[in-house]
């Protein structure tokens, strides 16, 4: 099972540059980031957290860009895979996304993955033009059109919400035919038919209860679906539990994704070494890098 660690990247505390760099030393074979263009002032979208329209804190309204958080951590990292826990496709247009997305993968040497969310705030995704009632055939559509793109020497693609002629597009990612998707989403039985039929594995939500009824139920639809082997599920983390760990290792779970504070850089590079020996990475023992 691999070990990653996502920061709420915003224009405060410590860089994805740093976090990432940071993270690589200690041993952590992914760092993610998550997305949010705007968050409307009125909503009456919940949070899915506090179950209101009040945030669990202002990083909502502060969130970096994440292709260009990414961008920065790749520039100064050679082996941690670069992901999104989550990005929202749907606020943007898939042809320049797929565009920014393939970019990274090229320069990074394949180590992109793709995190995606449906998006909880429909207020958000209403700013962007997603019809109400259809963020999930957009973002499936714009999955497709973008792989399209991603694999495709003339790429086209013709659907409700994204149309193009054939088309020339490079760079292609390094991964194909496309980068490794995974959706963010509570475990149910409509989010593993989406994943089953879009996508290549599950990132669940904070907090997500009954891991092993729902891999069960996610790996089962997987196969109905004439899927091969089996699918990737990212788990996110609270404390280091070494039987959780290994419980959940044991039915499914291919990854674990901690959070890091939003803090100085100081503080973010000693708690990535103390988390790393916990979790007794190879790496654990080496210096840290440097916090500027």
């Amino acid at each position: 099972m691999r070990h990653g660690v996502v920061l709420f990247a915003s224009d405060s505390g410590i860089t994805p540059a740093q976090a990432a760099q940071a993270a690589e030393a200690a041993g952590f074979g992914c760092f993610y980031v998550p997305e949010h263009t705007h968050v409307p002032v009125r909503r009456d979208s919940p949070h899915p957290r506090t179950g209101t329209a009040e945030l669990p804190d202002d990083r909502y309204m502060r969130t970096l860009d994440p292709w260009v958080a990414l961008s920065t951590a790749a520039a100064v990292t050679s082996t941690i895979r670069l992901g999104t826990a989550v990005a929202l496709p749907a606020e943007h247009d898939p042809i320049t996304l797929a565009k920014t997305i393939a970019s990274l993968d090229h320069l990074s040497g394949g180590r992109v993955e793709l995190g995606v969310g449906f998006g909880w705030n429909a207020d958000e995704l209403a700013d962007h033009g997603v019809p109400p009632g259809k963020r999930r055939a957009v973002l499936r559509e714009y999955l497709a059109a973008m792989q399209a793109l991603w694999s495709e020497e003339e790429a086209s693609y013709d659907g409700e919400f994204v149309s193009f002629a054939a088309s020339w597009a490079w760079p292609k990612p390094v991964q194909q035919p496309r980068v490794p998707v995974l959706a963010g989403a509570g475990g149910s039985e409509k989010t593993f038919a989406w994943i089953a039929r879009c996508a290549d594995g599950w990132l669940t939500t904070p907090g997500e209860t009954d891991l092993d009824g729902k891999i069960a139920l996610l790996q089962e639809t997987w196969r109905e679906a004439g899927r091969d082997g089996l699918p990737r599920v990212t788990a996110l983390a609270g404390r280091p539990d070494p039987d959780l760990l290994a419980h959940w290792a044991r039915i499914g779970v291919t990854d674990v994704a901690f959070g890091m504070p939003d803090r100085s850089p100081g503080e973010v590079v000693a708690y990535l070494g103390r988390l790393a020996g916990r979790l007794g990475l190879a790496r654990a023992g080496a210096d840290p890098v440097p916090a500027a």
